[in-house]
């Protein structure tokens, strides 16, 4: 846990006020406790205030407190500080002069020498963040990885000057920092997310933009541009000046910067037109989605100092994130596929556009509009297996368009598709879990649904597949 001892000794005295206690905000709030700090707990959850006060926290209803014997308040990202409607004790704090920060800009406040990589963006940020501090760690270099990804910021370990916070970022996060100045910011892409909370588009794109705030000329500003929202971004932020800017794309020759083309990784911004690697060999980085993850992941990485053969190195060595395009096994020249992580229509289309002769397991609790968004993947297509309560409406939306098969659970979705993978005559044939749908019909979470498909797969090399009678 992080020690606030340095920065809270530089402070007023005054309490911090801790509102949401989640992971994050019991460790935000254990830290300050363990580091000098006094603090008032509060959650409007009841087991919330339970586990603070089992922690030895003190409880203080934040909806009725003195504000004036208040310094900060430390929010959970996930509670409202302006859309749809504040939360009345950010209301209050505002009304009272009090920052509202969260547990990110304390780690900041507490290694302000360490080096601070943000990666923020509607798809990507999870794979770029684990990639870049894989490449790092494969290089020897001293690195923390968490945020929004996995590990709260105040559970990682202290870092100094040689050290490199490595921080995927929502865009909730980036509503509540107010000093921290990231050195190397990723804005990876922009499509239409959260908007309850941003309440439009633009207060979206808003939210993401505070990745480059406080930035100077010594800091790097690196912008996806394989969408007009991000190359609208990259337009504004390049014409300030203020900071370098580097342009990435996954799929596009850019006139400078770092970009892919046909799966060639191709650095115009720290070499001439430097062909560094064949992102095609690399299975664990497939489609041109993760070709800009790849862009990302080599840009920030020359940032900080590595070379390019030490970036490849760690690119090669990279195992890949759980649930994302998981590549669980090869067998019989068949590729099976966990990508449980695809909760929705696009996140599917990420994975349906990096393959061909695709056996499609998908369904389960669909999101609004379903899967009709994907009809220009259904070439790719062998056939559906559709399982879960949104199969009648998936089967509906497919109509004669594709084959597809009703199968209800995922075992038998399974032993269906590798059967007819088997016996087709295609070569590099895919068995692919990418449900464009939410788990909650059959699974309590998307990772459970993500590990019951790995068992199937290890049941299907087990055993020699069988037809099984519809």
């Amino acid at each position: 846990m992080i020690d606030l001892s340095t920065y809270i000794s530089s402070t007023n005295g005054k309490a911090f006020a801790v509102l949401g206690l989640g992971r994050s905000g019991l460790t935000a709030a254990c830290a300050l406790a363990q580091s000098g700090a006094k603090v008032w707990a509060w959650d409007d959850n009841p087991a919330g205030r339970e586990k603070a006060e089992e922690a030895g926290l003190k409880l203080v209803d934040l909806n009725n407190c003195d504000w004036e014997a208040v310094q900060t308040l430390v929010m959970s990202p996930g509670i409202p500080l302006t859309h749809p409607t504040p939360h009345p004790v950010a209301t209050d704090a505002k009304k009272n002069g009090i920052e509202i920060i969260c547990e990110v800009e304390l780690l900041y406040r507490a290694a302000p020498e360490a080096i601070f990589i943000g990666i923020t963006g509607t798809n990507g940020k999870s794979t770029t963040t684990s990639l870049i501090a894989h490449i790092l760690t494969s290089a020897g270099r001293n690195v923390a990885v968490g945020g929004n990804l996995g590990t709260p910021a105040l559970e990682l370990p202290q870092l100094d000057a040689t050290g490199v916070y490595v921080l995927e970022m929502s865009s909730y996060q980036l509503d509540l920092l107010s000093q921290l100045a990231f050195n190397i910011a990723l804005f990876m892409n922009i499509s239409p997310d959260h908007l309850d909370r941003h309440g439009d588009i633009d207060g979206y794109i808003k939210a993401k933009k505070h990745i480059f705030e406080r930035q100077t000329k010594n800091d790097t500003a690196i912008i996806g541009m394989d969408d007009d929202y991000s190359r609208a971004v990259f337009d504004k932020i390049n014409q300030t000046g203020t900071v370098k800017t580097i342009p990435i794309s996954g799929s596009t020759r850019l006139a400078e910067g770092v970009f892919v083309v046909a799966g060639q990784l191709i650095d115009d911004a720290f070499a001439a037109e430097n062909e560094i690697a064949d992102l095609n060999a690399i299975e664990r980085l497939p489609g041109n989605h993760n070709h800009q993850n790849a862009a990302a992941a080599f840009t920030a990485c020359r940032s900080v100092g590595l070379m390019d053969d030490e970036i490849i190195v760690g690119m090669k060595s990279f195992p890949g994130l759980a649930h994302r395009q998981e590549l669980v096994t090869t067998d019989n020249h068949i590729r099976y596929i966990n990508d449980s992580k695809a909760t929705n229509a696009d996140a599917a289309a990420r994975a349906l556009g990096s393959y061909d002769n695709i056996y499609w397991i998908a369904g389960g609790r669909a999101k609004e509009g379903g899967i009709e968004s994907l009809s220009s993947y259904y070439p790719r297509i062998r056939k559906a297996y559709l399982i879960g309560e949104s199969a009648d409406a998936f089967a509906k939306q497919i109509g004669s368009s594709l084959p597809y098969e009703m199968c209800g659970t995922l075992d038998v979705a399974v032993t269906k598709a590798a059967n007819d993978a088997t016996h087709s005559n295609e070569k590099n044939s895919v068995v692919l879990l990418s449900p464009a749908c939410a788990s909650w019909d059959q699974y309590r979470s998307f990772e459970l649904r993500g590990d019951h498909f790995k068992e199937c797969v290890s049941q299907i090399k087990r055993q020699p597949v069988k037809e099984i009678a519809s």
